[in-house]
């Protein structure tokens, strides 16, 4: 195939328009957010691959703009949802109420929708309100439907649930079931800035203008960017790679490493894997690829991985965190060894 031939295939033209809608989307958000490149990149990659986002970090890192900036650029219904210890969860899904039928002037009984019927949902600091509340969100993330009073509801498509959590203040929270983390296809950490990012926010967020964010993307064509993000191939090869990996957080696995049996208390589940798939053929398309390469996949690991992996008394007196068990994963990965030496991360894997 020539490359003029090349250059106009369907599939360049599916990656170029997915590039296209991702460096419009970043250029609108850097508008209000200033740096967090690798966060963007992440949130982007999860809302891509139809996959909910867990944002963990401390108050004051535009953790809320971020995720209210970026349904600013979409042609989706945004709704906020402030969790809090006295919140119900009829307060989130909905209820039902009786009202006067004007023509028939009889009672009738009808389905009032509640904030969590909108495309982008932002559950602010999710782990401020109990279980049986947050519990709430869980037929909603996996089945896209709300129950109530014996009937189903289908939610809007898209349906995203961006969620953020303080990791310090721990007093008066209610640490999310592991069936709930199980939802979120990312957790993403969020850190401080950089110097010279804190300097421009400082600029920013003093002076009187305040930034205008365009929309850029609709709602049909971020569904279409969706399907793309599916049809991309991945080689079995790495595919086995990604179980591998997934398959050596389980203590009872037998490929299992001695330092898992001795750091871990629970392993990864199936959806990780499923999970990684995803975010690394989204990723993929963002880099300009039609095919997931072992970059791809150790760049999603760790955001899969990292509350999955429910670490032990032994990794907590050793200091050891999951994202240093992942990187010791995919050092170890000799398909992925190369894409690991090219991140300057390593430095903190771990040494046997």
């Amino acid at each position: 195939m020539s490359p003029n031939a090349e250059a106009t295939s369907p599939e360049m033209q599916l990656i170029e328009k997915f590039r296209t809608g991702y460096g419009a989307l970043r250029a609108e958000v850097g508008k209000a957010v200033v740096g967090q490149e690798e966060v963007v990149e992440q949130l982007l990659i999860a809302v891509f691959a139809r996959g909910h986002c867990l944002l963990v970090g401390v108050p004051g890192l535009a953790k809320t703009l971020l995720v209210s900036t970026l349904a600013k650029t979409m042609d989706l219904s945004f709704s906020r949802i402030q969790f809090t210890p006295d919140l119900m969860p009829s307060d989130i899904t909905g209820t039902e109420v009786i009202q006067d039928d004007k023509v028939s002037g009889e009672r009738v009984q009808r389905f009032m929708q509640g904030p969590v019927f909108a495309n982008f949902i932002l559950a602010d600091e999710i782990n401020r309100t109990p279980p049986k509340t947050q519990s709430a969100l869980l037929e909603a993330m996996q089945e896209y439907k709300v129950t109530c009073g014996g009937k189903r509801y289908a939610l809007p498509e898209p349906f995203f649930v961006l969620a953020t959590q303080n990791p310090i203040e721990q007093e008066g929270t209610y640490p999310l079931p592991e069936a709930q983390l199980d939802r979120f296809m990312f957790m993403v950490l969020v850190d401080y800035p950089k110097r010279d990012e804190e300097f421009s926010v400082m600029k920013l967020t003093t002076g009187e203008a305040a930034p205008d964010v365009a929309k850029v993307i609709t709602r049909d064509d971020l569904l279409k960017l969706q399907g793309i993000v599916r049809k991309v191939p991945i080689a079995d090869t790495l595919v086995n790679n990604i179980l591998d990996i997934v398959r050596k957080t389980r203590l009872n696995d037998p490929t299992a490493p001695d330092y898992i049996k001795k750091w871990l208390a629970w392993g990864a589940g199936p959806r990780a894997a499923q999970y990684i798939i995803l975010g690394s053929k989204a990723r993929a398309l963002l880099k300009g690829r039609f095919h997931v390469s072992p970059e791809d996949i150790a760049a999603v690991a760790k955001p899969v991985l990292r509350h999955r992996l429910i670490t032990n008394f032994n990794a907590e007196a050793d200091g050891v965190k999951p994202d240093d068990i992942v990187a010791k994963l995919l050092s170890e990965t000799p398909a992925l060894a190369d894409a690991m030496s090219r991140d300057d991360r390593i430095a903190k894997v771990l040494k046997s």
